[in-house]
């Protein structure tokens, strides 16, 4: 069954604008061919009456929902770019053709359909889904492309000459405007990340640089970086850095909590005249309390998400010490340490082993590293901090340098974008022991320009080679 509709009388010219006469086939006043206006449909079928919804209001914005909810088991709210159009600190609209975004193609590219949140638990006993994609396959890492400016984009690579005044906030993306107390750049009008989002430590020696990257809606990665002395009065340096993983719940608050935890262990067991090797199978012992406190939640907590997955907290833990002359590596989980000399005609080393299923296969001798790594399995971790961990199994070794370079510890989240130590090596710029935290800003920079499909966080330690250091028992890089 179907109804008949007449196609009803147009009420402006649509050249013109003006009202037409009824039956009239050209406008009066401009002479548009009222013809060619597309007559309705003439037949529709039938359809059950409802009542429509009542509108929104004028101003309100109705923002789409995932179907699924993101690692903290919230649903992940989906914006589209068309949704609310953006303005600048100055009320200026921000899309167009004559946006600097626009005429790059960079960071405004928009998903055809609603896009989710979320990653599946892993379901291999003693193997847990840390939920990352490969660099070239975002489909399934329950990740989204986010429509933000990219920081990255040449017209803001320049204008490093006007520096701001001390102490004020710089823009991370130009890295020269001063920060409004909007939250916005003077300089280039971008809107500054959460803190969480970018986050940059430096100390005399040592720098580290955390980013969301560009396909999470968080960042779930967290470091801590730090210094103290040994008993002797000689100085010890300390990088932690740690990955939420995205199958469990509050990813992002269980690297805080390692990350706080291993380097307070630290800065209490290295004056005290601990060796740096057992400080840190210490360290990371007590960063696994920490998160498995996590999972012991308040009676009152779920009356406030009573749809959360209770899934514990976890995540991997990687860190550095240079005391003494030794250089002290722990790690659990599938975060790298690499080792690159000064003089880069000297080789390169990576000194963690990863706990993850392409390492075991790896090690079993059933693929090679290429072919492990290619897999879509790869990234599954068998080593996590976590109360669902079924075995705490810290790793720890010793090196004694003998010679000057860089110690760099990430997570996979630069890594996956520089594998090898010999790519590592390519990407760390020359000047990285002189100017570690601006070598630590361009990884990470290496990442997003290679897709930056992760979390990403990278601390560096310059090391240097004590002249009457000779001899040891320990390794040497």
């Amino acid at each position: 069954m179907s109804q008949s509709h007449q196609q009803p009388a147009l009420s402006k010219c649509p050249g013109c604008e003006e009202p037409p006469v009824a039956g009239d086939l050209f406008c009066g006043a401009c002479g548009y061919d009222l013809s060619a206006v597309p007559a309705r449909p003439d037949d529709r079928p039938t359809m059950a009456i409802t009542v429509p919804p009542a509108a929104p209001a004028a101003e309100a914005v109705r923002w789409p929902t995932a179907e699924e909810t993101d690692s903290s088991d919230v649903p992940a709210p989906v914006v589209r770019p068309a949704d609310v159009p953006g303005t600048d600190s100055g009320g200026r609209p921000l899309t167009g053709p004559d946006t600097p975004d626009a005429e790059s193609g960079r960071g405004a590219a928009s998903p055809s359909g609603p896009v989710r949140a979320g990653g599946p638990d892993s379901a291999a006993a003693r193997v847990r889904n840390d939920d990352r994609a490969a660099p070239g396959g975002a489909e399934a890492s329950g990740d989204f492309a986010l429509a933000a400016p990219d920081p990255r984009a040449p017209e803001h690579a320049a204008a490093l000459a006007a520096a701001p005044d001390p102490g004020a906030k710089v823009c991370v993306a130009c890295r020269s405007g001063r920060v409004d107390a909007d939250g916005y750049c003077e300089n280039c009008g971008h809107a500054q990340p959460r803190e969480r989002d970018h986050m940059e430590q430096e100390l005399d020696a040592v720098a580290a640089v955390s980013d969301r990257g560009l396909r999470h809606h968080r960042n779930e990665d967290s470091f801590a970086v730090s210094s103290t002395a040994l008993p002797d009065g000689s100085p010890a340096v300390v990088a932690i850095v740690c990955d939420g993983v995205s199958s469990a719940s509050r990813p992002d608050e269980a690297s805080a909590a390692a990350a706080s935890a291993a380097n307070e262990a630290l800065l209490e067991s290295l004056p005290r005249g601990t060796h740096p090797q057992q400080a840190m199978h210490e360290a990371i012992v007590a960063a696994s309390e920490a998160v498995n406190a996590l999972a012991q939640e308040p009676a009152g907590a779920r009356e406030h998400d009573a749809h959360r997955h209770q899934n514990a907290p976890a995540c991997t833990l990687v860190g550095a010490i240079m005391a003494g002359g030794l250089l002290i590596v722990g790690w659990v989980g599938d975060s790298r340490v690499y080792w690159v000399p000064e003089d880069r005609t000297q080789p390169t080393a990576r000194l963690t082993e990863d706990d993850s299923w392409a390492a075991q296969m790896v090690a079993a001798g059933l693929m090679n590293e290429a072919e492990a790594y290619a897999d879509e399995r790869a990234h599954a971790i068998t080593g996590w901090l976590g109360a669902d961990a079924y075995e705490l199994e810290p790793h720890t070794a010793a090196f004694k340098p003998d010679r000057p370079g860089l110690v760099v510890v990430c997570t996979d989240g630069l890594w996956n974008y520089a594998e090898s130590a010999e790519e590592m090596a390519a990407a760390v710029p020359a000047d990285a022991r002189e100017q570690p935290l601006h070598a630590a800003r361009a990884l990470v920079g290496h990442a997003l320009d290679g897709g930056g499909h992760d979390n990403v966080t990278v601390a560096l330690l310059p090391f240097a080679v004590r002249p009457q250091g000779a001899g040891s028992a320990c390794d040497t890089v």
